[in-house]
């Protein structure tokens, strides 16, 4: 189990690599073609903190782990929401600021329900999988319409920031975003094969490794991104890098991992994992949206402990559930 455990290892670590290769160069290059600030944040990063998981999940549905591909969604989502979040705002309470932001709560929330609905009957179909897809470019739509008439939003100048402090030659950009896709896609290849593997010899469900080891490390990116936010006040960043990674996760990872092969969904997924994912999401809706007044939408460090342990109880639930097997 050595070599398993060593490609899990090495493929994590060229995945958060290349993960951030990718956003770099593909957000330089996107300001230098004359994208708004905003549009970038929620579509370009949004995209790529996200191209970790569409690609694992994509390549374990083309390789029959349909388990793998489910289980990276949404336990990135849960992770997100739960431990980036949670362990964010411990470091500093977050403030939502975002008018777009706020509007994109509860449209996450309403994601959730429809991915919820989709798995109750214990399966995906490919027709459900284009309905995600479908639903995906109306969000991608709304989103770009909102980049494009929101000129003012403290989003849009947090990432100003950011793209004038990694400025970069279009070369230099282009190079970044090709070099981090094609080592994206070569790690990923590397953590689906190992996590199987691991799987495998221990017999633990695909759905398991998919919802813990890979959940994780898909997830590095944001992590890490939403991190450094914090630490320079970005505070819409920090959960803009969430929201849209979330409905990334949830609309087009599932759509297009369920169009590659239809999923047959264990009971379990909806009693247990899409419930933990729906209660966060919905948690989260009513922490940042603001219901305590006008400029009031913040998450609080008595509410990322909050969401941080309800990561640990559910991580611990999951092994009991290991030990069960």
């Amino acid at each position: 189990m050595t070599v398993p455990f060593l490609a899990v290892a090495v493929g994590f670590v060229l995945l958060v690599w290349s993960a951030d290769r990718f956003v770099e160069g593909s957000a330089a290059a996107a300001r230098y073609f004359g994208m708004p600030p905003l549009l970038i944040g929620m579509v370009i990063v949004g995209f790529g903190t996200s191209a970790p998981e569409m690609v694992v999940s994509a390549l374990a549905a083309l390789q029959g782990n349909p388990g793998i591909a489910l289980g990276n969604a949404y336990g990135s989502n849960i992770a997100n929401i739960a431990l980036i979040l949670g362990l964010t705002s411990l470091i500093s309470p977050i403030a939502v600021k975002s008018g777009v932001l706020r509007k994109e709560l509860p449209l996450l929330t309403a994601v959730t329900v429809l991915a919820a609905w989709q798995v109750w009957d214990g399966r995906i179909t490919r027709l459900e999988a284009m309905v995600l897809m479908a639903v995906f470019c109306g969000v991608m739509g709304w989103t770009i319409r909102q980049g494009m008439r929101t000129m003012i939003d403290p989003l849009a100048s947090e990432m100003e920031q950011e793209l004038e402090m990694h400025a970069m030659p279009l070369g230099r950009a282009v190079f970044l975003l090709v070099t981090g896709l094609a080592v994206l896609i070569a790690s990923s290849r590397m953590l689906v094969w190992g996590a199987v593997a691991i799987a495998r010899g221990f017999g633990v469900s695909d759905l398991i490794i998919g919802l813990t080891i890979i959940a994780v490390g898909t997830s590095l990116p944001e992590l890490a991104s939403s991190l450094l936010a914090i630490r320079k006040g970005e505070h819409d960043i920090a959960l803009g890098n969430v929201l849209g990674s979330n409905l990334f996760n949830t609309l087009a990872v599932v759509g297009i991992a369920g169009g590659i092969a239809p999923m047959t969904v264990g009971r379990e997924v909806f009693s247990r994992d899409i419930m933990v994912m729906a209660v966060l999401t919905l948690s989260l809706f009513i922490f940042g949206y603001g219901f305590r007044g006008p400029g009031k939408g913040r998450i609080n460090r008595f509410e990322g402990a909050l969401l941080f342990a309800a990561y640990i109880g559910y991580n611990a639930f999951l092994v009991l559930c290991i030990f069960r097997q």
